[in-house]
């Protein structure tokens, strides 16, 4: 992979900064069960993630609920993560150190996800104020990925370019967002995909460890 000239980097979060899985898992369940609809395992809750929490819940949802008990699960589901999207999730190890030499290394940084905001911002506020410099979650007027919209807006508030940035994630969404983008995309293994998976929907570039991101960006300082 070609490196040179990147200067900004842009990183999903669920699945490739934070293992929120518990947590998705934990809220899409407690919807389920104040309306008395079946609960998920999650191993489902990992297939389901992705397209953002509305689509998690469209998805958790017996096929034929209809539309006021599905909006009222959503709803239910909202009220309780922007609660409770902190008590299980934990940063993948070697997160904090490659964060750290990013920063050093004078890299800007952003967060792109499908969460709402609002959990976006608790787990920015909590985890990653002192490195990233912009974090971007589900809001209005904003289309969520793989639309490139989010990407856009990240770029734009960092003052880089698309061809001075390289995206980083863990899932076909990704992938299509990044091509969506105009950017290189790092597909990291740790999270809620497997490689097969990543090759198979297009993959080309993929790391084990986040130490790994540092040693490919740093390539472009040594050629």
């Amino acid at each position: 992979m070609q490196v040179n000239n990147i200067r900004a980097v842009v990183f999903d979060l669920d699945g490739t900064l934070l293992n929120t899985l518990e947590d998705l898992a934990s809220a899409t369940n407690w919807a389920l069960r104040h309306s008395g609809l079946p609960e998920r395992t999650i191993d489902e809750v990992r297939r389901f993630v992705g397209n953002g929490v509305r689509r998690l819940i469209e998805r958790a949802v017996p096929a034929d609920t209809d539309a006021a008990l599905l909006e009222k699960v959503f709803a239910d589901f909202k009220t309780y993560y922007v609660s409770h999207c902190q008590d299980r999730t934990r940063l993948y190890d070697g997160i904090p150190e490659m964060l750290e030499r990013l920063k050093g290394g004078g890299y800007k940084m952003a967060i792109v996800s499908n969460k709402l905001q609002a959990g976006v911002d608790e787990l920015y506020e909590l985890y990653f104020r002192e490195t990233i410099d912009v974090a971007i979650g589900e809001r209005e007027g904003v289309r969520r990925k793989p639309a490139p919209d989010m990407v856009v807006t990240a770029l734009k508030e960092l003052g880089a370019a698309a061809d001075e940035a390289i995206y980083v994630g863990d899932s076909d969404v990704d992938l299509q967002t990044a091509r969506n983008s105009g950017l290189a995309c790092i597909s990291v293994l740790w999270g809620f995909r497997d490689r097969d998976f990543l090759v198979e929907h297009g993959a080309t570039c993929m790391v084990e460890r986040p130490a790994e991101i540092v040693s490919l960006l740093n390539q472009q300082g040594e050629e």
